[in-house]
């Protein structure tokens, strides 16, 4: 894997936008082939001749701070007033509700996507919570389309939470690429409260002064 430019000796990093084009065009040379992409740094050529060269991802996040109980003790988040949660009955569910109720969100439940679309026209929910594979797959998903289509003055102010076996839990990449705010593995939901009270406050931070400042303009 190349990690720095062989000309300037320079750090290669790439967001994710940059990395989905790379790959794509990694996939569309022939054998024998190699694709040309310019430093960062130094703009000078470096060939790249197989995925195994290409700049990888950065790993999902390192879980074990969920088992040392940091975060377990800390206050309810406020207002945030609801949440609606689109997830089938079981006790994943249950442990869904129990979560979401222990950092201070009233809950209410739909069955199906159309129940959860009709309760979003009459209640502004703060928090909404799918399960991936509800649908079929993510993909099939037309709450999940929905979500994606919604405009953005209403959409900003949701945090959406993905939950599904496909995903690593507080890993940012995957929930960018998803169009979520938070993705959870479903063997975490146990930690499910803790991982809240991790995740809310880090998105209040980054987004709350954008929105007071969107609030302060009359932009939203």
């Amino acid at each position: 894997m190349i990690t720095q430019c062989p000309h300037c000796q320079q750090q290669l990093r790439f967001n994710a936008a940059q990395q989905e084009k790379i790959t794509g065009a990694l996939k569309k040379i022939t054998p024998g082939k190699k694709l040309t992409i310019k430093c960062p740094h130094c703009q000078h050529p470096i060939q790249i001749d197989s995925f195994a060269d290409a700049p990888k991802p950065p790993a999902p996040p390192d879980l074990d701070w969920l088992l040392s109980g940091r975060f377990a003790g800390e206050e309810k988040v406020e207002d945030v007033p609801m949440a609606l949660v689109l997830y089938k009955a079981s006790p994943e569910r249950d442990q869904i509700i129990k979560a979401i109720e222990s950092v201070g969100y009233q809950v209410a439940l739909a069955d199906n996507a159309e129940e959860a679309r009709e309760k979003m026209q009459f209640v502004r929910f703060s928090c909404v919570i799918l399960q991936s594979q509800l649908e079929g797959s993510l993909e099939q998903s037309s709450f999940h389309a929905y979500m994606r289509k919604m405009a953005m003055e209403r959409r900003r102010y949701i945090f959406y939470i993905l939950i599904g076996p496909e995903f690593h839990t507080l890993y940012n990449l995957q929930a960018l690429a998803a169009s979520a705010n938070l993705v959870v593995n479903e063997g975490d939901l146990q930690h499910f409260d803790v991982v809240l009270r991790k995740a809310i406050p880090e998105y209040e931070e980054l987004f709350g002064p954008l929105l007071e400042e969107l609030a302060a303009s009359g932009k939203m």
